[in-house]
């Protein structure tokens, strides 16, 4: 150990051989191999807290469940549990390097919680790190437990939460589109379909709409929280349980939901639940709904305002930075832009999900760091999006009330509303002699009503 010391490095040893670690580092060996094995992406699990945190939580309830049951001494227990509370709160995270592309069906990603807690442990015992004899990382902080299990327990309690930080800021964002469409509610303007000039409407009406569909949104996310909170803790390896006694499997999801305030339950079928990844499915679907709609939406402002005087320049767009190296007084509409992409992003994360559920064989889906990943990206980006979309853009808008009703008074939308008084022909032909002759709206109003009291006699 002196040397070990001198070195600034350990040894430490597993089923397949000895490797060196930093003498400090709080993760063992089988860390170290996934990091050598899977220098993949750059992206490690220490830039998901809310994942790490949540194997945290699970480790906290398995500690006291066999403390409980008598399968761990209570000093032991309360050592876990110690480490469990310092990792929820943020500590530790650098000594999460794995990977998020790892195989093994999330075993790295369990291992280096298991190892972490053990270590950081041990130097709570006043004891050196890769002294697994005081504090084991399988046989203590694994106990009764599998990667089969916790790995995607964590992941189901991560992206809950997640989805409640995105709701929050969905309902933010239609909060912020619905006030516009306060402001904007007396101003009158050209509705389009096909990009056609089509009816009258309001500008007001317009952003309701917008703050509307997003609020759809929040309430089917909502609604997979419920599918997110059967797990399938204590079913251990592929859902036999294993290494668990049933009194454990009884009692640990009950404390996971007490540590987590989450309302979960344990899986009907553990065997079922070890290797059914269907919710995320269910939840990336969800997801790219979302990403779909905010896109149409960013889409829509681009377009709306687009110009300034050469588009149709109907809102405003808060100018965010230069839009050209070359072009002077080019300003682009940056932030919606950015929305596009991460919708665009996110979608393709989908098909990423899909086909990972799809690829995965008999009781267990080795592909679940993959689905973690994506999920937990996708709702991250989708939450920052919405925050900047609103306070950078949607609150920043506002309106050309004299372009508005310049374009609706240039359009033929207005002869919609005669078809009841005076037929879809006689409408038309109205319509078509206001575009040959180049007039606008209110210089037809003397042959509309002509053509109003001709049908009333």
């Amino acid at each position: 150990m002196p040397n070990a010391r001198l070195s600034n490095t350990r040894t430490e040893r597993d089923a397949l051989g000895s490797l060196l670690l930093p003498f400090n580092a709080l993760y063992g060996v089988q860390t170290e191999r996934a990091v050598n094995n899977f220098r993949v992406s750059g992206i490690t699990l220490s830039q998901f807290p809310e994942l790490v945190k949540a194997l945290a939580e699970t480790k906290k309830a398995a500690a006291r469940t066999n403390a409980r049951l008598g399968l761990l001494p209570p000093e032991k227990a309360e050592i876990i549990e110690r480490v469990c509370d310092e990792i929820t709160t943020g500590q530790h995270l650098d000594h999460f390097p794995v990977d998020v592309f790892q195989g093994g069906a999330g075993t790295s990603s369990n291992m280096n919680i298991n190892e972490v807690i053990a270590n950081r442990g041990l130097e709570l015992m006043n004891r050196p790190c890769g002294d697994y004899e005081r504090l084991h990382p399988n046989d203590d902080v694994n106990r009764s437990q599998s990667t089969n299990d916790v790995y995607p327990t964590a992941v189901r309690i991560a992206v809950a939460r997640q989805i409640q930080t995105l709701c929050e800021a969905l309902l933010r964002l239609s909060d912020g589109f619905v006030a516009k469409g306060v402001e904007f509610e007396h101003i009158v303007k050209l509705g389009r379909t096909e990009l056609q000039d089509a009816v009258p409407m309001t500008l007001g009406a317009e952003f309701r709409a917008f703050g509307t569909t997003i609020r759809e949104d929040v309430d089917r996310l909502s609604s997979t929280l419920s599918l997110l909170s059967e797990v399938n803790l204590g079913g251990t390896a592929v859902g036999t349980g294993v290494t668990a006694p049933a009194d454990y499997r009884a009692q640990v999801v009950p404390e996971l939901a007490l540590i987590t305030g989450l309302e979960l339950r344990g899986a009907y079928d553990l065997v079922e639940a070890s290797w059914d990844t269907g919710v995320f499915v269910h939840v990336s679907g969800v997801m790219k709904r979302v990403a779909t709609k905010l896109s149409k939406i960013a889409n829509d402002l681009r377009l709306l305002s687009s110009g300034p005087r050469g588009g149709l320049g109907e809102i405003k767009l808060m100018p965010m930075q230069p839009g050209s190296s070359l072009m002077p007084g080019k300003v682009n509409p940056v932030i919606p832009e950015m929305v596009n992409q991460v919708a665009f992003h996110v979608i393709g994360s989908d098909l990423a999900v899909t086909f990972a559920a799809e690829g995965g064989q008999l009781q267990l889906n080795p592909f679940e760091p993959l689905i973690a990943f994506s999920l937990l990206q996708s709702l991250a980006l989708l939450s920052n999006a919405a925050d900047i979309f609103r306070s950078r853009c949607v609150e920043l808008i506002e309106a050309d009330e004299e372009r508005c009703l310049a374009n609706l008074e240039a359009s033929t939308a207005n002869f919609t509303e005669l078809v009841p008084l005076v037929g879809y022909e006689e409408a038309s032909r109205l319509a078509k002699e206001m575009l040959k002759t180049g007039k606008l709206w209110k210089d037809t109003l003397p042959e509309v009503n002509q053509s109003i009291a001709a049908k009333a006699v």
